[in-house]
């Protein structure tokens, strides 16, 4: 979830290999057929949002002065997202949804001068500097909304009898590749494997690198003392290392090894093990501490594996630093699929959630708040798709685990780039 930053190709790539192989993809027989995913946007106000007067909107302003901090470091022609494809909002045009850099100055500068601790003064500012749209996946405005977390664990530089789990740094034979720049109707799609014999072959899966396929190559960032700890890291994309010395060492994201994502959970509920229900993060965490023999076999069945570095930049109290480089707010960070929203833009959140206020209709809990989307992951896919970063330490986690529902959110977007894309206003 966390600073999936793509990687380089490999000189050792041919081209010719992937013309093969994408002839072949493009040969291969179609499931039926499904309507592309597409983001749409329905204008409305903002007292259409619903519990908007009730939140305290200052407390997303330090997650947005940092992305205007990143802003800063771009020029103005930059724009926040990629041109537009087949999935952005129908009738974007120019730079696409997020605008450019340059839309965001005026912005920045005034959030910049807001006071601290206003509720009233903040939610004037978004008020006045920003339009609000509905986001849909076609027409559907629901989509799923989970919650993570920042891990933490226990390592060493070197491996000793308890310290025996390795995090390992990408290795220097994984080739990772955009396959847009071979043409744009695989826009959004990658592949990763190793070259072996000049033909692109996938890469090792989580069980064959758990069996020693990379011992002895020197990749071993540091060892943790728990496989399971070490797995939901996997997950989580980053997490906090207390190392034995007592001095703190924080991992993120750095590559992975291209094999598909499997659920666990998911493979329980198939399996008859738990009900849909009954999954959640503590509660396949308690299965596999109960379940010693099973549970390694069940975690080999996610057969995408994930590389690690360490990061720095983020102060203690801080979140780490999320795919926008700039570290995550507890509470106010979002991961979002990148393929159709740009980081750095506010939104305005309503899913279900444990901790959330009873609505007064159906006295559902529910999350409603202003985030701001700066992050993005592997599962986090879809137009209306989103991931709450909610922290770090024990209640961080059970707080992240108990989130996993419908929602919707709506997106905030600068008047200057509503305007330029001729979208129509509430």
């Amino acid at each position: 979830m966390i600073a999936a930053q793509n990687l380089l190709p490999r000189p050792l790539l041919l081209t010719a290999v992937l013309a093969g192989l994408l002839a072949l993809a493009a040969c291969a027989p179609r499931e039926a057929e499904k309507k592309p995913d597409a983001l749409t946007l329905t204008p409305l106000a903002f007292s259409a949002l619903p519990g908007w007067l009730d939140d305290d909107q200052s407390a997303a302003l330090p997650a947005l002065r940092k992305s205007c901090a990143y802003f800063a470091r771009q020029s103005d022609a930059t724009r926040l997202q990629p041109a537009p494809t087949d999935s952005q909002a129908p009738g974007l045009g120019g730079p696409g949804i997020g605008g450019y850099v340059g839309d965001w100055r005026a912005v920045c500068a005034a959030a910049s001068q807001l006071p601290d601790g206003n509720p009233a003064a903040a939610r004037a500012f978004f008020e006045r500097e920003f339009k609000p749209f509905k986001a849909a996946n076609n027409r559907d405005t629901q989509g799923l909304f989970t919650g993570y977390y920042e891990a933490e664990l226990r390592g060493a530089k070197q491996p000793t009898g308890r310290y025996k789990v390795p995090l390992y740094k990408v290795p220097g034979d994984l080739v990772a590749v955009d396959l847009a720049e071979f043409g744009s109707e695989f826009s959004g799609r990658t592949i990763a494997g190793k070259v072996v014999q000049g033909k692109l072959r996938p890469y090792d899966d989580r069980a064959t690198i758990e069996r020693g396929s990379l011992k002895g190559k020197n990749l071993e960032l540091l060892w943790v003392d728990d496989a399971i700890d070490a797995f939901f890291l996997h997950i989580q994309g980053s997490g906090r290392v207390v190392m034995d010395d007592g001095t703190v060492l924080r991992v993120g994201y750095a590559g992975k090894n291209g094999q598909p994502y499997v659920a666990i959970g998911r493979e329980l509920v198939t399996r008859g093990v738990m009900k849909p229900e009954e999954v959640s993060m503590q509660g396949l965490r308690a299965w596999l501490k109960a379940n010693p023999r099973e549970a390694e076999p069940l975690m080999n069945a996610n057969r995408s594996y994930v590389f690690f570095q360490e990061t720095k930049g983020a102060g203690p109290h801080e979140g780490p630093i999320g795919a926008q480089t700039v570290a995550l707010t507890p509470g106010r960070s979002l991961a979002v699929d990148r393929k159709f929203l740009p980081l750095g833009l506010p939104i305005w959140l309503d899913a279900s959630h444990p901790d959330g206020a009873a609505n007064s209709s159906s006295g559902e809990a529910r999350i409603r708040r202003l985030v701001v989307a700066q992050d993005t992951g592997g599962a986090i896919r879809g137009p209306v798709r989103g991931d709450v970063f909610f922290g770090w330490g024990e209640q961080a986690a059970a707080r992240a685990g108990a989130m996993r529902d419908r929602g919707e959110y709506y997106l905030l977007l600068p008047n200057a780039v509503a305007a330029r894309n001729a979208l129509p206003t509430s």
